[in-house]
């Protein structure tokens, strides 16, 4: 019906606007008429289990390389206390003087406000010729000095290699000694691996990526000299599986929350992996019902987080909103353009049971040092 009437149409008003308008330009306001819901602060106290507030990153968002990623630590405080995150798992320790430097600007200057993982120095570990000896003793040496767990990013799978020059995936044997010691100190092990499914695939006019590949090219691992997708993300399954003492978080929604059926498998075969959601309410949102009904089936094994740093009051509203209300169709980031993915998401709706424990409780239990005393976490000193 409606092709028959553009037929008949004068070609004016069939074409009538820009018909050369780049794809980067395109702002489009959707006409729906849907409830929307501001959420300023999380209904529950809440632990962003996620997050990034060193100088690892820095240059990501400062000119100066040097610079913290979170210049005021007063200032995040009050954003804090204002939006109800009561902790924040700072994932940028890194390892020796680095490390030292995040605990003391955050750790021992706010008890149980803060609790930071340590990383490996992959570049070290490996000329050893020992590589998960050496990762095992850095991270002993670490949790001794206060780090509370350990960040394993996607390097491991993608960059880092031996002593040989050979590449190093997740389920290598070698790094069992790195495990065990984990399990031993009782930290978890937070661990990114591989990255969004598209960025594995061509840059072309299929890719749902393809706008953030473009501005940033060195996010695509499609050249076949990288692992694929699928080799990198059964890594991660047989590490969790050959460590059942080790508890992992799977960050990013475990790795593949383009698939929440593989998520949930790996929730219901191995009891010690859990996943974050941070950086994929854009993937989740798009598929809400499958995502509350894995939070609601799994509410022990999700924990919050964000990945947004410097945190700001208007990305832990985008997540408090998808987390707490019905709310449809509304956006999933605050840049106009979002470079996650051009469409909206729908709020999840959760119960307030399943809210409580992945707001807080999950990590608490988790991430060792963090307690509940009289509804207020709390967090001894590191080395007190």
């Amino acid at each position: 019906m409606v092709a028959a009437l553009h037929r008949r149409l004068p070609a004016r008003s069939v074409n009538a606007g820009r018909r050369d308008l780049p794809l980067a330009d395109w702002r489009p306001e959707p006409k729906l008429v849907v409830p929307a819901h501001r959420v300023e602060r999380s209904r529950f106290p809440a632990v962003d289990a996620h997050n990034h507030l060193g100088r690892w990153l820095s240059a990501l968002v400062s000119d100066d390389a040097e610079a913290w990623t979170v210049p005021d630590v007063g200032a995040l405080l009050e954003l804090m206390d204002a939006c109800n995150i009561r902790a924040i798992v700072n994932l940028d320790g890194r390892w020796g003087a680095e490390l030292r430097a995040n605990i003391d600007r955050y750790d021992r200057a706010h008890p149980g406000r803060f609790a930071t993982f340590c990383h490996i120095d992959w570049s070290s570990a490996a000329a050893s010729g020992d590589v998960g000896s050496a990762a095992a003793a850095s991270l002993r040496t670490s949790v001794r000095e206060g780090a509370r767990g350990i960040k394993i990013w996607k390097d491991l799978g993608l960059h880092v290699r031996d002593e040989r020059g050979e590449l190093i995936l997740p389920d290598d044997r070698r790094l069992t000694p790195l495990w065990d010691a984990a399990a031993d100190r009782e930290v978890p092990v937070f661990i990114h691996t591989a990255d969004p499914v598209a960025f594995f695939d061509p840059v072309d006019e299929r890719n749902e990526r393809y706008e953030q590949l473009i501005a940033y090219p060195e996010w695509s691992f499609a050249d076949p000299s990288f692992p694929r997708f699928e080799r990198l993300i059964e890594s991660l399954e047989n590490l969790v599986g050959a460590n059942p003492s080790t508890t992992f978080v799977g960050l990013h929604v475990g790795g593949y929350p383009e698939n929440l059926s593989w998520v949930g498998r790996m929730l219901d075969t191995y009891s010690n992996f859990h996943v974050d959601i941070a950086a994929r309410v854009a993937e989740l949102g798009r598929q809400p019902r499958a995502t509350r009904d894995l939070i609601v089936w799994h509410p022990d094994r999700v924990l919050f987080g964000i990945d947004e740093f410097p945190p700001e009051r208007d990305n832990y509203e985008i997540y408090f909103r998808f987390l707490e209300t019905r709310d449809e169709h509304f956006p999933h980031s605050t840049e106009q353009v979002p470079l996650m993915g051009r469409w909206a998401i729908s709020g999840l709706d959760l119960p307030d049971d399943v809210l409580r424990r992945v707001y807080a409780d999950n990590a608490l239990r988790i991430v060792p040092g963090l307690e509940r005393e009289d509804g207020v976490l709390h967090s001894s000193p590191p080395g007190g």
